[in-house]
């Protein structure tokens, strides 16, 4: 193939210039894109300079520029003596008391040091501290020649935290324990009441003839326009400041009506003291549940229950269950037939179609006349509930592993009081409330649904059947823990539910005033059983 003429050959093209070119464009380019962003940079608003930035932080975290020095001589000694006191613990738990003293002591030159710097206000220089470093390094070295390092240190720690829990878990069992015990004694001074009050019956006959004369007062204890109260209790003392405390905060003390019933131990002592004193116009009857020929163990379960040689040795000794029953369970008030009288109020009562039922252990520090009047929409049990937490839902209480737990009652149900209730006995009878407590008691031999209590089985019988009431009607918690001042001075009835009762020495001793108040310890039986 020949090849073309010179003149007709393509020119040579100046590719070098052309690149040149493209390099140029792109420069300006990216300088367009920078002055761009700079621009938005300021609009969006000033460069927060690095150095202010980490002074703000500084101040943020009460960071010194002390603490940030890499060669800080004062950061050097406290994390020497933070290591020193750590080794003072283990060399004290191997028992090595000199080494102990040792570490101390150097670890008190250290300090010195420090404070001294911190007073004068100027950092610690490497000459003034130069021996308190090495000689705590030696002092250091030497602990960790002892093994005393930072693993065994953590497990030695760790054993005795784990010492300390059993020895805080024994404790707090014999704290509970004693507790339990201190609670269920009957201090001397109210045995003591008991037994002169109980003479002075036998003795004063004007005493029972006063209280075989009372026919009006009889025609009041079935007048279903008054109000009527009722107290099961053993406790003299307590039912007094019940009684006394109604009736001195009541607009009418003339229509109130205490309707006690008690065991035949201290059914003349409690006659004798209601007869020698009055409370404001009160009717007070006094009964005691052995003249209840309905009550009986064909007709109550439980009384049979109770009656059983199982049932109290489970209460008393714990022995069916190698001891693992607690003893809040043997407690002998789950085998008094005054704790369960609560389930039988239309039979102690036929006459009557209201009642507010009232522990022995309740303050009343309002006019509570208006509880009467409430109206329970067809209710049986008119009660404060008690849900505001977790633990006080109907799982806490029964045992809902049982099928017939499970299948009758909602464990999120709200759990309410028993202390202060109104119950509409008319409703209770049309509803038989009385056979439905029954019906679980009998279900209940084997003690499977629950273990001890009124409440449990109070929770059964009245499900669906309770009205709640407002809060303040009934404020609980002044046995066992701090509550509410506010709540306290607004509350109607204060319950010293749980072990610190007021007339026991283990009582809570800012809430004993409350109580106090509706006792009269200038009475001379008080002061010759020596009450103050």
């Amino acid at each position: 193939m020949r090849r073309r003429a010179v003149d007709f050959r393509r020119p040579l093209r100046r590719r070098f210039p052309n690149a040149l070119w493209w390099v140029l464009c792109g420069f300006a380019v990216l300088l367009f894109i920078f002055t761009l962003s700079r621009g938005n940079q300021m609009e969006s608003g000033p460069v927060i300079p690095t150095r202010y930035r980490n002074d703000r932080l500084m101040e943020g975290l009460n960071i010194t520029k002390e603490m940030l020095n890499p060669n800080s001589v004062s950061r050097q000694l406290n994390d020497q003596i933070a290591l020193a006191k750590a080794f003072v613990v283990i060399a004290k738990e191997s028992n090595n008391l000199q080494f102990a003293w040792e570490l101390s002591a150097q670890i008190r030159i250290s300090q010195i040091l420090l404070s001294n710097a911190a007073t004068r206000r100027i950092p610690l220089t490497i000459r003034e501290s130069e021996n308190a470093i090495r000689d705590m390094a030696l002092i250091l070295y030497q602990a960790q020649q002892l093994h005393y390092d930072s693993a065994t240190m953590i497990m030695r720690l760790k054993a005795k935290i784990q010492a300390l829990e059993e020895q805080m878990s024994s404790v707090s069992e014999k704290s509970s324990k004693y507790g339990q015990i201190a609670a269920e004694e009957v201090p001397k001074s109210l045995y003591c009441l008991g037994i002169q009050l109980t003479g002075e019956w036998f003795r004063n006959s004007n005493l029972q003839r006063k209280t075989k004369d009372r026919k009006q007062i009889d025609m009041k204890l079935k007048d279903n326009n008054l109000y009527h109260f009722c107290v099961f209790s053993d406790n003299i003392l307590a039912t007094s400041v019940v009684v006394n405390s109604t009736s001195i905060n009541s607009k009418s003390p003339d229509k109130i009506v205490f309707h006690l019933v008690t065991d035949e131990i201290n059914y003349a002592a409690m006659k004798a003291w209601f007869s020698i004193n009055s409370f404001r116009g009160v009717v007070v009857d006094v009964q005691k549940f052995a003249d209840f020929t309905w009550l009986n163990a064909s007709y109550v379960p439980v009384l049979k229950q109770l009656q059983d040689s199982e049932t109290q040795s489970y209460y008393f000794s714990g022995n069916n269950d190698d001891g693992r029953t607690p003893i809040k369970f043997r407690n002998p008030k789950y085998l008094s037939m005054l704790n369960h009288l609560r389930f039988y109020i239309p039979e102690v009562f036929p006459a009557l179609k209201k009642v507010v039922f009232l522990d022995d252990d309740v303050v009343v520090q309002k006019d509570v006349s208006d509880l009467f009047s409430i109206d329970l929409n067809g209710n049986v049990n008119g009660a404060v509930e008690t849900c505001m937490e977790t633990f006080h839902r109907y799982h806490k209480y029964l045992n809902y592993s049982h099928p017939l737990i499970r299948a009758h009652f909602d464990p999120d149900a709200c759990g309410w009081a028993f202390g202060m209730n109104v119950f509409d006995l008319v409703q209770w009878r049309k509803r038989n409330v009385t056979g439905i407590y029954h019906y679980w008691q009998e279900r209940n031999v084997d003690r499977t649904l629950w273990k001890l209590g009124t409440l449990p089985p109070g929770l059964l019988t009245f499900y669906g059947l309770t009205e709640p009431l407002d809060p303040s009607w009934h404020i609980l918690g002044l046995g066992y823990t701090n509550v509410d001042p506010h709540l306290i001075e607004k509350g109607a009835v204060l319950h010293y539910n749980g072990n610190s009762k007021p007339w026991l020495k283990i009582g809570m001793e800012k809430y004993k005033p409350l109580w106090e108040k509706y006792v009269d310890y200038s009475h001379p039986l008080l002061q010759r059983c020596n009450f103050h």
